[in-house]
């Protein structure tokens, strides 16, 4: 079914202002690289500047998938979701290039990226490996989010009750 088709059911696409809102109240998701045949997934935390703009931290080894495949394609989606029950989820899909912020620019992120959620085990690996940081230039954004019930649903409804007294 189409998304047109779906709306009925309380599904919604999302505007530009309601995707930025979301992505800023959120902290990680999923980066999608081009790879083979397949796509190359991995979870990341971000930090956004609040417009068109996401950087990753990359805390490498000795050598790193991510990273290669970062600097070979340089195109990559990036989805970011919420789910809190089965009728209120929120998933946005961006579109964009991938390029490595030279280190010389890292002093005036600090701020934005001091805020990024990162596990504390990558928090203490940051200190002992190598990292990178790659900025995501957004060129495109679609959202879409479902946030009521299905029809025949209605809050405050006791459906075993009124199921009973059916009978």
């Amino acid at each position: 079914m189409s998304i047109g088709q779906l709306q009925e059911y309380g599904l919604e696409r999302m505007d530009d202002e309601s995707i930025r809102e979301f992505v800023d109240s959120q902290r990680t998701g999923v980066l999608g690289l081009t790879a083979d045949d397949v796509p190359y997934m991995v979870p990341m935390s971000y930090a956004y500047d609040g417009d068109s703009t996401i950087y990753f931290t990359y805390v490498l080894g000795t050598s790193s998938r991510k990273e290669d495949l970062s600097e070979q394609h340089r195109r990559a989606r990036f989805l970011v979701y919420s789910v809190e029950t089965m009728f209120n989820w929120v998933s946005v899909l961006l579109k964009g290039k991938l390029s490595k912020t030279p280190e010389s620019e890292w002093p005036e992120l600090e701020p934005l990226l001091r805020e990024t959620w990162r596990p504390e085990l990558f928090r203490n690996a940051s200190t002992s490996g190598s990292v990178r940081v790659y900025e995501f230039t957004i060129t495109h954004q679609a959202g879409i989010r479902h946030t009521g019930l299905a029809p025949g649903f209605r809050e405050g409804t006791d459906y075993e009750t009124e199921f009973d007294e059916a009978e």
